[in-house]
């Protein structure tokens, strides 16, 4: 090599030096780089020695140019995800596409591998949801007992099965999965990322060699008589059961209980009503609470409703709705089950090419989900506005004062979790349109927006779930009326006036109401100044008590 030659070579490995300190140091987060190894590793699981790596449409990356290794941090969704690890700590696995580097200390798989390096899309906001993940091993846990029983996977092989997917979907391996939800829209790559887990687990366990397929192979064992045509929309119907039985549900309970509870409290409170802006005949703030409960009451009695065509799974369809590769009864197993496993109702899909083509179930769940978004908008807004002021708003209500509300304007306190709570609403709004447009877009016999419904859906379900649990907390529960205020608005209101309609006529009640406003009269004096009425008369008629309630005849 000539002195020239030598120079430049040891001038390119210098300014590669920063590139691996930046490496070492945990700050890359993405992207294909190059990368120095040695000339073999010596790590279990095959050496990384001279691998070459498949490109799309045919060719070869060289060991150069492989998807960075990688290690987990914490990211969306309660889970850590990926960033590469240090040079060296890799293993070579297979798929039909030839060899590529995995990380050694991860159990996933050539295929994960590829879809890390061909979707780095939003990785470090957009992982698929843990509970994707969860239902999947609930769903290969199901699936290795019903193939034991139907007696086509060897019991010693389906017993690791069932151990490893135990430990997906409790959470103990959620760093294995760091795939996006911007994918194929079967979710395919999410089903082979479970698969290479759960086999390569199965693997471990056994004290075989990770990525050897052997004994354990991810589509022969742990996707045996099944597709990811019909696992992710099970895995879909699954978590969105659990997310919406086990938390949202108890939350929307604890939020209607609670204000329920301000409705018993302020029954004997009476206030103007408002329509159109506008003062209105008076009510109860006990009434007014108790429209809030039975939103909530309507919103719940939604959701169990579309409960009941989720616990319809696509398992046994596998790839277009026909079963093929499957056997007679392993749907009725695999939910049997699954619901014994998980203590909730789950039944095989009464026409699989739907369940497979067609994805209306979430569609409706998220309507469900949408339509909740929408009472606790109106909730949440009538709250904050009758809390308005302290001095200069309606002050109908006093809310709790959890923190400073202001950099500039000292000791304002704003209605802080009634924003929340919107901002929240408007996102699930927003949402239900990302799950209405996929839905709408399942073509022939799949539908290809599986992994876009499934992430809204489930955003919304925890951005309910949350919110309404800090509403309950930090609002409801420490609402107060403002009984002087009410009381004052009360006796200044113009709309008392239509209890006189009975008694001297709709004309004569309005020519009252504006002498009233327009001379600013109370009510009573501009009725006793027009001589339609007597004072005993309009007292007798004009009782805010007696105008909360039909007449009785």
């Amino acid at each position: 090599m000539s002195a020239q030659r030598a120079r430049a070579v040891s001038s390119l490995w210098a300014s590669l030096r920063p590139l691996e300190a930046y490496l070492a140091a945990g700050e890359y987060q993405g992207g294909p780089v190059f990368q120095r190894r040695p000339a073999s590793t010596g790590i279990r699981g095959g050496t990384s020695h001279n691998a070459e790596h498949a490109l799309p449409g045919g060719g070869v990356r060289s060991a150069l140019q492989t998807t960075p290794p990688v290690a987990s941090y914490t990211r969306c969704f309660g889970s850590s995800v990926e960033r590469p690890a240090m040079q060296g700590d890799t293993r070579t696995e297979r798929d039909t596409f030839g060899p590529i580097l995995v990380p050694a200390d991860r159990y996933y798989g050539a295929q994960t591998a590829r879809s890390l390096r061909n979707f780095d899309i939003c990785r470090d906001t957009d992982r698929m949801p843990r509970p994707i993940i969860h239902a999947f091993g609930e769903l290969k846990r199901a699936a290795a007992k019903a193939n034991m029983a139907l007696g086509v996977l060897d019991s010693r092989l389906g017993e690791m099965i069932v151990r490893a997917a135990e430990e997906v979907a409790t959470g103990k391996l959620d760093e294995h999965f760091p795939l996006v939800v911007w994918q194929t829209g079967s979710g395919t790559q999410t089903n082979m990322n479970v698969n290479e887990v759960i086999s390569n687990r199965a693997i471990e366990m056994l004290g075989g060699e990770l990525g050897s397929k052997s004994p354990v192979h991810p589509n022969d064992h742990v996707n045996m008589s099944q597709s990811s045509n019909d696992t992710f929309p099970s895995a879909m119907h699954i978590a969105a059961v659990l997310e919406i039985e086990r938390k949202l549900l108890p939350g929307l309970r604890d939020l209607r209980n609670a204000l329920q509870n301000k409705s018993t409290a302020f029954e004997d409170i009476i206030k103007i009503g408002r329509t159109h802006l506008q003062d209105a005949v008076p009510l109860t703030l006990g009434q007014e609470f108790s429209a809030y409960v039975q939103q909530l009451e309507f919103g719940e009695q939604r959701m169990l409703n579309a409960l009941e065509r989720l616990r319809y799974l696509a398992i046994g369809g596998t790839a277009v709705g026909t079963g093929l590769n499957s056997r007679r009864g392993f749907d009725e197993l695999v939910c049997r089950e699954l619901s014994e496993h998980t203590g909730t109702v789950f039944r095989p899909a009464p026409n699989k090419f739907e369940a497979l083509a067609a994805h209306d179930a979430m569609v409706e769940t998220s309507g469900a989900l949408n339509t909740l978004a929408v009472s606790l908008t109106k909730i949440a807004n009538d709250i904050r506005f009758l809390g308005s002021g302290p001095r200069c708003g309606l002050g109908e209500l006093q809310l709790p004062e959890n923190e400073p509300g202001s950099s500039i304007m000292p000791g304002k306190v704003n209605p802080t979790q009634c924003e929340a709570m919107t901002m929240l609403c408007a996102q699930v709004m927003g949402n239900h349109v990302a799950v209405t447009i996929g839905g709408s877009n399942g073509h022939f016999q799949l539908n290809v927006y599986k992994p876009l419904i499934a992430y809204n859906v489930l955003h919304s379900t925890r951005l309910l779930t949350d919110g309404m649990k800090s509403f309950e907390l930090h609002c409801v529960h420490g609402i107060e009326a403002n009984r002087e205020r009410i009381a004052f608005l009360v006796e200044r209101s113009l709309m008392l006036v239509t209890a006189l309609n009975p008694v001297i006529g709709y004309d004569k009640a309005a020519a009252i109401a504006k002498k009233a406003h327009r001379e600013n009269l109370s009510l009573r004096e501009a009725a006793l100044a027009s001589g339609y009425i007597t004072a005993e008369a309009f007292d007798q008629a004009v009782d805010p008590r007696r105008m909360l309630a039909p007449a009785e005849t």
